[in-house]
């Protein structure tokens, strides 16, 4: 028997037709009629809210206008299909038969997460961007080894120089190389007495009553996830309806300006002449790090979240459309 999936909603007179069409063609192509509701998903609405009634059996999809010569000839072209397969003996196909008629756990997961995966995503990058706070707030209450477990946590993954992160707690909040030439604070070596040209001492320093303490992660790494939370909460409050930034947006607006910060500093401080000569020491401020690690992680986050949402969507309408079918039967 096949399968008939219609796409409708309430007070739709044109789907209360091609339900009446396909009773009268019940007794020469027998089917079972599955009715999704566009309005039970957002996404779905969005989709066919302008194109209902949309009917598809196996392969084929009718959308509206069409009439009950277009669903008899769909609905003959289905039937063939599967009497081809069925008779061929397929392995493959009763397989996907087989599979399209049971609810396994791991079609209700894929569901819960095509629904919820924003909920997830903004939850694991807060969680993430939020211990790298928790370190000095530990230090400074005294909690000084659970700190430094999160400080040794997130070594690996960013160089937590002291003169490149913001400090909780102190004098400032931040306190630069004197290579920056940011007017008006302390320097690095100035609050700590360290060598700022010891990097071994600048990543190992986490701060003191007078300083404060410093964050896990480096200044442009905070801006970097906090932007990509900012747009991840926007992005879920909007519905998911922002469309993805286009890819040339995002190379001269989140690619470039990062990349010149930071690889000419990077360049300009390996202390080789013949680079020397080409790029002048340079050493970036806390407010370009800030401003080329938001781009960075807004536009990222722009053009990555919402094609995600699309392949979401698609895994929504599949689960939908596979539950719908196995709850008719």
């Amino acid at each position: 028997m096949l399968t008939v999936t219609l796409y409708t909603r309430k007070e739709c007179h044109l789907c209360e037709q091609v339900k009446e069409d396909l009773l009268a063609l019940q007794s020469d192509f027998p089917h079972r009629l599955v009715e999704i509701d566009i309005e039970s998903d957002p996404a779905l609405l969005e989709k066919y809210h302008l194109e209902i009634p949309v009917l598809e059996v196996g392969p084929y999809r009718k959308k509206a206008p069409f009439d009950l010569a277009d669903l008899k000839m769909t609905l003959g072209a289905a039937r063939d299909r599967q009497d081809q397969f069925q008779r061929l003996g397929d392995e493959e196909y009763q397989k996907r038969v087989a599979k399209g008629q049971e609810i396994s756990g791991a079609d209700r997961f894929s569901l819960w997460m095509s629904r919820n995966y924003m909920i997830v995503i903004n939850l694991l990058v807060m969680f993430y961007i939020g211990l790298p706070f928790l370190a000095p707030v530990l230090m400074k209450s005294g909690a000084e080894l659970p700190a430094r477990v999160l400080y040794t946590a997130y070594s690996p993954l960013c160089h937590q120089l002291g003169f490149r992160s913001f400090f909780l707690f102190g004098q400032q909040a931040y306190y630069p190389r004197d290579a920056a030439g940011v007017a008006g604070v302390m320097t690095f070596t100035e609050a700590t007495g360290l060598d700022e040209n010891n990097l071994v001492e600048a990543r190992n320093f986490l701060g003191n009553e007078q300083v404060g303490y410093k964050i896990a992660l480096c200044q442009r790494d905070v801006a970097i996830y906090i932007s990509i939370l900012l747009f991840g909460i926007v992005f879920s409050l909007t519905g998911r309806r922002i469309k993805p930034l286009h890819w040339m947006a995002w190379l001269l607006i989140g690619i470039v300006p990062i990349g010149l910060d930071g690889f000419s500093q990077l360049f300009s401080q390996i202390g080789l002449d013949a680079i020397a000569a080409l790029i002048p020491f340079r050493e970036s401020t806390p407010l370009l790090r800030v401003l080329t690690g938001a781009l960075f992680g807004l536009t990222t986050a722009w053009f990555g979240i919402p094609y995600m949402e699309e392949s979401m969507r698609e895994t929504r309408e599949l689960m939908l459309k596979k539950f719908s079918v196995v709850k008719k039967s």
